[in-house]
C-alpha cells in the first residue's frame, strides 16, 4: 500500500548557514531576571531583565530564521517583573514599618510623664 504524504515544507535559507542563533540579549534577560530575583541586584537587574527580554522578543519576533531564544527572553521578562513586584512590596513594607515605629515612638513619648516640650523648646531656642 502506497501513501501519497506531501513533501516536507521548504524553508528559506538563513544568512547563518542554516542555524538560528540564540539571541544574545535573551540570555543576558534571563540571567539578569534570575539575579534581580534572588537579591544579588534587587531592582535594577530585574528592570535590565525586562528591558533587555523586551528588546530580545522583538528582535527574534522580526526575524524568526536567524533568531531563536524566545522562550529566554519570556522568561526573562516574566522573572523581571515578579523582581520588580517584590521589589515594590518591599518598599511598600518598609514605609508602612517606619511610619508605624516612629507613630508608636511618638505615642510613647507622648504618654510619659515628662514631656518632650522641654527638650523640643530647647532646640530652637
Amino acid at each position: 500500500m502506497s501513501y501519497n504524504a506531501a513533501p516536507p515544507p521548504v524553508y528559506p535559507a538563513s544568512p547563518t548557514g542554516g542555524m538560528q542563533q540564540t539571541q544574545p540579549m535573551a540570555i543576558v534577560s534571563l540571567i539578569f531576571g534570575i539575579l534581580g530575583l534572588v537579591g544579588v541586584c534587587p531592582g535594577v537587574g530585574a528592570i535590565i531583565g525586562l528591558v533587555t527580554g523586551y528588546m530580545a522578543r522583538s528582535s527574534i519576533r522580526q526575524d524568526p530564521a536567524r533568531y531563536s531564544g524566545e522562550g529566554l527572553a519570556t522568561g526573562g521578562i516574566v522573572l523581571g517583573w515578579i523582581g520588580v513586584a517584590l521589589m515594590v512590596c518591599g518598599l511598600c513594607g518598609g514605609l508602612i514599618w517606619f511610619f508605624f515605629m516612629g507613630g508608636m515612638a511618638i505615642i510613647g513619648a507622648a504618654t510619659q510623664p515628662q514631656s518632650l516640650l522641654p527638650v523640643l523648646t530647647g532646640l530652637f531656642a
